[in-house]
Protein backbone atom coordinates (compact mmCIF):
# COMPACT_ATOMS: atom_id res chain seq x y z
CA UNK A 1 0.00 0.00 0.00
CA UNK A 2 1.56 3.43 -0.85
CA UNK A 3 0.11 6.58 0.67
CA UNK A 4 1.66 10.13 -0.19
CA UNK A 5 3.30 12.06 2.19
CA UNK A 6 0.77 14.48 2.76
CA UNK A 7 -2.20 11.69 3.38
CA UNK A 8 -0.03 10.21 6.10
CA UNK A 9 0.28 13.11 7.25
CA UNK A 10 -2.99 14.49 7.08
CA UNK A 11 -4.11 10.89 8.72
CA UNK A 12 -1.52 11.17 11.68
CA UNK A 13 -2.81 14.52 12.50
CA UNK A 14 -6.58 13.39 12.08
CA UNK A 15 -6.22 10.70 15.01
CA UNK A 16 -3.74 12.88 17.05
CA UNK A 17 -6.69 15.13 17.39
CA UNK A 18 -9.08 12.23 18.20
CA UNK A 19 -6.96 11.37 21.20
CA UNK A 20 -6.46 15.22 22.01
CA UNK A 21 -10.95 15.50 21.77
CA UNK A 22 -11.55 12.49 24.07
CA UNK A 23 -8.99 13.08 26.47
CA UNK A 24 -9.47 17.17 26.94
CA UNK A 25 -13.85 15.60 27.03
CA UNK A 26 -12.73 13.29 30.00
CA UNK A 27 -10.84 15.77 31.47
CA UNK A 28 -13.70 18.29 31.44
CA UNK A 29 -16.28 15.47 33.07
CA UNK A 30 -13.69 14.47 35.90
CA UNK A 31 -13.42 18.43 36.93
CA UNK A 32 -17.03 18.81 36.96
CA UNK A 33 -17.54 15.35 38.94
CA UNK A 34 -15.14 16.36 41.03
CA UNK A 35 -16.76 19.07 42.17
CA UNK A 36 -20.20 17.48 43.33
CA UNK A 37 -18.03 14.74 44.51
CA UNK A 38 -14.26 16.14 46.00
CA UNK A 39 -13.50 12.94 47.98
CA UNK A 40 -12.50 11.52 44.29
CA UNK A 41 -9.29 13.51 44.71
CA UNK A 42 -8.91 11.57 47.77
CA UNK A 43 -9.25 8.24 46.17
CA UNK A 44 -7.53 9.15 43.04
CA UNK A 45 -4.46 9.73 45.00
CA UNK A 46 -4.61 6.87 46.87
CA UNK A 47 -4.10 4.76 44.06
CA UNK A 48 -1.42 6.83 42.45
CA UNK A 49 0.26 5.85 45.92
CA UNK A 50 -0.30 2.28 45.23
CA UNK A 51 0.92 2.11 41.60
CA UNK A 52 3.93 4.27 42.88
CA UNK A 53 4.45 1.92 45.97
CA UNK A 54 5.47 -0.68 43.76
CA UNK A 55 8.91 0.79 42.94
CA UNK A 56 9.32 -0.63 46.71
CA UNK A 57 9.17 -4.15 45.89
CA UNK A 58 12.66 -4.84 44.59
CA UNK A 59 15.11 -5.70 47.32
CA UNK A 60 12.21 -6.74 49.17
CA UNK A 61 12.96 -10.25 49.40
CA UNK A 62 10.27 -12.61 50.63
CA UNK A 63 8.03 -10.08 51.55
CA UNK A 64 7.62 -9.18 47.76
CA UNK A 65 4.33 -11.03 47.41
CA UNK A 66 2.87 -9.98 50.40
CA UNK A 67 3.39 -6.09 49.70
CA UNK A 68 2.35 -6.55 46.02
CA UNK A 69 -1.01 -7.74 47.19
CA UNK A 70 -1.36 -4.94 50.08
CA UNK A 71 -1.05 -2.53 47.05
CA UNK A 72 -3.44 -4.53 44.89
CA UNK A 73 -5.82 -4.84 47.48
CA UNK A 74 -5.64 -1.08 48.01
CA UNK A 75 -5.65 0.18 44.53
CA UNK A 76 -9.09 -2.14 44.47
CA UNK A 77 -10.46 -0.68 47.37
CA UNK A 78 -9.73 2.56 45.93
CA UNK A 79 -11.31 1.57 42.47
CA UNK A 80 -14.37 0.22 43.90
CA UNK A 81 -15.54 3.14 45.89
CA UNK A 82 -14.79 5.53 42.43
CA UNK A 83 -17.30 3.08 40.77
CA UNK A 84 -19.74 3.38 43.71
CA UNK A 85 -19.56 6.79 43.24
CA UNK A 86 -20.10 6.87 39.66
CA UNK A 87 -23.21 4.25 39.78
CA UNK A 88 -24.91 6.30 43.09
CA UNK A 89 -24.54 9.61 40.59
CA UNK A 90 -25.97 7.63 37.80
CA UNK A 91 -23.02 7.24 35.83
CA UNK A 92 -21.31 4.39 34.17
CA UNK A 93 -18.06 3.25 35.50
CA UNK A 94 -16.38 4.02 32.32
CA UNK A 95 -17.76 7.88 32.61
CA UNK A 96 -14.43 9.55 33.72
CA UNK A 97 -12.19 7.50 31.23
CA UNK A 98 -11.61 8.65 27.50
CA UNK A 99 -14.07 7.74 25.10
CA UNK A 100 -11.46 6.91 22.45
CA UNK A 101 -13.18 6.14 18.31
CA UNK A 102 -10.88 3.32 18.48
CA UNK A 103 -10.99 1.11 21.31
CA UNK A 104 -8.46 -1.27 20.29
CA UNK A 105 -5.60 1.53 19.81
CA UNK A 106 -6.94 4.37 21.92
CA UNK A 107 -6.36 6.50 19.21
CA UNK A 108 -2.79 6.49 18.60
CA UNK A 109 -3.41 4.79 15.38
CA UNK A 110 -0.87 1.86 16.04
CA UNK A 111 -1.26 -1.53 17.34
CA UNK A 112 1.21 -4.07 18.11
CA UNK A 113 3.87 -1.63 16.32
CA UNK A 114 1.32 -1.71 13.18
CA UNK A 115 -0.90 0.50 11.58
CA UNK A 116 -3.71 -0.32 13.04
CA UNK A 117 -7.58 -1.09 11.43
CA UNK A 118 -8.76 2.29 12.01
CA UNK A 119 -5.89 4.14 10.57
CA UNK A 120 -6.42 2.50 7.86
CA UNK A 121 -9.97 3.02 7.34
CA UNK A 122 -9.11 6.64 7.82
CA UNK A 123 -5.95 6.59 4.87
CA UNK A 124 -8.82 5.07 2.30
CA UNK A 125 -11.41 7.89 3.57
CA UNK A 126 -9.15 10.34 3.22
CA UNK A 127 -7.52 8.87 -0.34
CA UNK A 128 -11.42 9.15 -1.42
CA UNK A 129 -12.12 12.69 -0.11
CA UNK A 130 -8.61 13.54 -2.64
CA UNK A 131 -10.32 11.72 -5.02
CA UNK A 132 -13.27 13.23 -5.02
CA UNK A 133 -12.00 16.84 -4.69
CA UNK A 134 -10.01 16.52 -7.67
CA UNK A 135 -12.67 14.97 -9.96
CA UNK A 136 -14.72 16.88 -12.02
CA UNK A 137 -17.36 14.94 -11.03
CA UNK A 138 -18.85 13.01 -7.86
CA UNK A 139 -17.15 9.69 -7.61
CA UNK A 140 -19.14 7.75 -9.81
CA UNK A 141 -20.56 3.84 -9.56
CA UNK A 142 -20.63 1.10 -11.51
CA UNK A 143 -24.14 1.11 -10.28
CA UNK A 144 -24.32 4.30 -11.87
CA UNK A 145 -23.61 3.67 -15.39
CA UNK A 146 -26.26 2.43 -17.55
CA UNK A 147 -25.82 0.65 -21.34
CA UNK A 148 -29.38 1.98 -22.02
CA UNK A 149 -27.72 4.83 -23.90
CA UNK A 150 -26.26 2.09 -26.25
CA UNK A 151 -28.96 0.21 -27.20
CA UNK A 152 -30.00 2.35 -30.48
CA UNK A 153 -26.97 -0.10 -32.19
CA UNK A 154 -26.38 -3.55 -31.54
CA UNK A 155 -22.79 -3.25 -32.44
CA UNK A 156 -22.33 0.03 -30.42
CA UNK A 157 -23.86 -2.39 -27.31
CA UNK A 158 -22.05 -5.15 -27.71
CA UNK A 159 -18.96 -3.15 -27.94
CA UNK A 160 -19.83 -0.87 -24.87
CA UNK A 161 -20.91 -3.76 -22.43
CA UNK A 162 -17.71 -5.86 -23.10
CA UNK A 163 -16.17 -2.57 -22.00
CA UNK A 164 -18.56 -2.17 -18.81
CA UNK A 165 -17.54 -5.25 -17.77
CA UNK A 166 -13.93 -5.47 -18.48
CA UNK A 167 -14.13 -2.75 -16.25
CA UNK A 168 -15.95 -4.03 -13.29
CA UNK A 169 -13.78 -7.26 -13.60
CA UNK A 170 -10.69 -5.39 -13.36
CA UNK A 171 -11.83 -3.63 -10.24
CA UNK A 172 -13.01 -6.82 -8.66
CA UNK A 173 -9.57 -8.40 -9.35
CA UNK A 174 -7.49 -5.50 -9.18
CA UNK A 175 -4.11 -6.28 -7.76
CA UNK A 176 -0.68 -4.69 -8.34
CA UNK A 177 -0.14 -7.06 -10.59
CA UNK A 178 -3.01 -5.83 -13.39
CA UNK A 179 -2.52 -4.69 -16.35
CA UNK A 180 -2.58 -0.77 -17.69
CA UNK A 181 -5.54 0.28 -20.18
CA UNK A 182 -6.06 2.80 -22.44
CA UNK A 183 -9.81 3.62 -23.40
CA UNK A 184 -9.65 6.17 -25.89
CA UNK A 185 -13.33 7.24 -28.35
CA UNK A 186 -14.64 10.63 -28.70
CA UNK A 187 -15.97 12.75 -25.54
CA UNK A 188 -18.99 11.59 -23.27
CA UNK A 189 -19.13 8.10 -23.76
CA UNK A 190 -18.32 6.88 -20.64
CA UNK A 191 -14.72 7.05 -20.26
CA UNK A 192 -14.12 8.96 -17.29
CA UNK A 193 -17.57 7.35 -15.58
CA UNK A 194 -15.70 4.03 -15.68
CA UNK A 195 -12.35 5.55 -14.64
CA UNK A 196 -13.75 6.81 -11.55
CA UNK A 197 -15.71 3.38 -11.23
CA UNK A 198 -12.56 1.78 -10.75
CA UNK A 199 -10.69 4.27 -8.65
CA UNK A 200 -13.90 3.42 -6.22
CA UNK A 201 -13.42 0.27 -5.76
CA UNK A 202 -9.66 -0.33 -5.89
CA UNK A 203 -9.69 2.48 -3.08
CA UNK A 204 -12.32 0.29 -1.14
CA UNK A 205 -9.75 -2.45 -1.34
CA UNK A 206 -7.24 -0.37 0.52
CA UNK A 207 -5.04 0.39 -2.47
CA UNK A 208 -3.25 4.13 -2.91
CA UNK A 209 -5.46 5.70 -5.95
CA UNK A 210 -4.01 8.71 -7.64
CA UNK A 211 -6.94 10.34 -10.00
CA UNK A 212 -7.03 13.65 -12.09
CA UNK A 213 -6.58 15.11 -15.77
CA UNK A 214 -3.51 15.28 -17.13
CA UNK A 215 -3.81 18.92 -17.44
CA UNK A 216 -4.30 19.04 -13.33
CA UNK A 217 -1.65 16.74 -12.56
CA UNK A 218 1.13 17.65 -14.79
CA UNK A 219 0.30 21.14 -14.00
CA UNK A 220 1.44 20.78 -10.45
CA UNK A 221 4.54 18.68 -11.49
CA UNK A 222 5.79 21.68 -13.50
CA UNK A 223 4.76 24.22 -10.81
CA UNK A 224 6.84 21.88 -8.08
CA UNK A 225 9.77 21.40 -10.59
CA UNK A 226 9.93 25.50 -11.44
CA UNK A 227 9.46 26.37 -7.64
CA UNK A 228 5.81 27.71 -8.01
CA UNK A 229 4.22 25.53 -5.49
CA UNK A 230 4.17 25.23 -1.44
CA UNK A 231 5.37 21.71 -1.91
CA UNK A 232 8.84 20.69 -2.14
CA UNK A 233 10.11 19.62 -6.41
CA UNK A 234 9.16 16.39 -6.80
CA UNK A 235 6.37 15.82 -4.84
CA UNK A 236 3.78 15.11 -7.12
CA UNK A 237 5.69 13.29 -9.52
CA UNK A 238 6.84 11.21 -6.63
CA UNK A 239 3.21 10.25 -5.79
CA UNK A 240 2.69 9.91 -9.86
CA UNK A 241 5.60 7.07 -10.00
CA UNK A 242 4.60 5.06 -6.74
CA UNK A 243 0.97 4.98 -6.29
CA UNK A 244 -0.90 1.54 -6.51
CA UNK A 245 -2.80 2.90 -9.72
CA UNK A 246 -2.75 5.92 -11.48
CA UNK A 247 -5.50 6.83 -13.25
CA UNK A 248 -4.59 10.00 -15.74
CA UNK A 249 -8.20 11.09 -17.35
CA UNK A 250 -8.38 13.72 -20.58
CA UNK A 251 -4.74 12.63 -22.01
CA UNK A 252 -4.23 15.12 -25.07
CA UNK A 253 -6.39 17.81 -23.33
CA UNK A 254 -3.58 19.48 -21.60
CA UNK A 255 -1.32 22.44 -22.83
CA UNK A 256 1.60 20.38 -24.45
CA UNK A 257 5.35 21.03 -23.88
CA UNK A 258 8.68 19.53 -24.06
CA UNK A 259 8.36 19.65 -20.32
CA UNK A 260 5.06 17.85 -20.06
CA UNK A 261 5.61 15.55 -22.75
CA UNK A 262 9.08 14.46 -20.99
CA UNK A 263 6.93 13.73 -17.98
CA UNK A 264 4.41 11.40 -19.89
CA UNK A 265 7.50 9.42 -21.16
CA UNK A 266 9.22 9.38 -17.76
CA UNK A 267 5.44 7.69 -16.11
CA UNK A 268 5.05 5.36 -18.68
CA UNK A 269 7.99 3.73 -18.87
CA UNK A 270 8.53 4.22 -14.69
CA UNK A 271 5.62 2.84 -14.09
CA UNK A 272 5.99 -0.03 -16.94
CA UNK A 273 9.30 -0.99 -16.07
CA UNK A 274 8.10 -1.38 -12.12
CA UNK A 275 4.74 -2.82 -13.26
CA UNK A 276 2.69 -0.76 -11.49
CA UNK A 277 -0.66 -0.83 -13.05
CA UNK A 278 -2.03 2.63 -15.12
CA UNK A 279 -5.28 3.78 -16.78
CA UNK A 280 -5.37 6.64 -19.38
CA UNK A 281 -8.26 8.05 -20.90
CA UNK A 282 -8.20 9.91 -24.39
CA UNK A 283 -9.88 11.66 -27.14
CA UNK A 284 -6.75 10.82 -29.22
CA UNK A 285 -6.55 8.32 -31.90
CA UNK A 286 -3.49 6.48 -33.07
CA UNK A 287 -1.81 8.96 -35.34
CA UNK A 288 -3.04 11.85 -32.78
CA UNK A 289 -0.81 10.47 -29.87
CA UNK A 290 1.86 9.81 -32.25
CA UNK A 291 1.66 13.81 -33.62
CA UNK A 292 0.87 15.17 -30.01
CA UNK A 293 3.79 13.23 -28.36
CA UNK A 294 5.99 11.01 -29.75
CA UNK A 295 5.76 7.55 -31.46
CA UNK A 296 8.20 6.04 -28.70
CA UNK A 297 5.46 7.02 -26.39
CA UNK A 298 2.73 6.00 -28.68
CA UNK A 299 4.19 2.55 -28.99
CA UNK A 300 4.97 1.82 -25.26
CA UNK A 301 1.01 2.89 -24.59
CA UNK A 302 -0.37 0.42 -27.84
CA UNK A 303 2.19 -2.44 -27.33
CA UNK A 304 1.63 -2.32 -23.25
CA UNK A 305 -1.91 -1.44 -22.44
CA UNK A 306 -4.79 -3.11 -23.05
CA UNK A 307 -7.12 -1.23 -25.35
CA UNK A 308 -10.32 -0.54 -24.74
CA UNK A 309 -12.32 1.73 -27.79
CA UNK A 310 -15.46 3.17 -26.90
CA UNK A 311 -17.89 4.19 -29.53
CA UNK A 312 -21.43 5.26 -29.67
CA UNK A 313 -23.32 9.23 -29.50
CA UNK A 314 -22.20 11.74 -26.44
CA UNK A 315 -24.30 10.52 -22.96
CA UNK A 316 -24.76 13.96 -22.24
CA UNK A 317 -26.30 15.13 -25.48
CA UNK A 318 -28.52 12.35 -24.86
CA UNK A 319 -30.21 13.23 -21.79
CA UNK A 320 -30.49 16.34 -23.17
CA UNK A 321 -32.32 15.23 -25.84
CA UNK A 322 -29.75 16.26 -28.77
Amino acid sequence: MAYTERLLRLASERIEQRRRNAEEAASLRHDSFVKAHPELIRLEDKMRKSAFGLVKVIGMGEKTAEYIEKLRDENLAAQRQINSLLLESNYPEDYLEPDYTCKICSDTGFKDGRLCKCHLELLKQLSYEQLCEKSPLKLSSFDEFSLDFYKYDEGVYDLMSRNFFFCKNYADSFDLNSDSVIMWGETGLGKTHLSLAIAGETIKKGFGVVYGSVQNLFGDVEKEHFGRSDFPDGTTEKMLLECDLLILDDLGAEFTTNFTVAVLNNVINTRLLASKPTVISTNLNMNELVSKYSRRIASRIIGEYKILTFDGRDIRQQKLGI
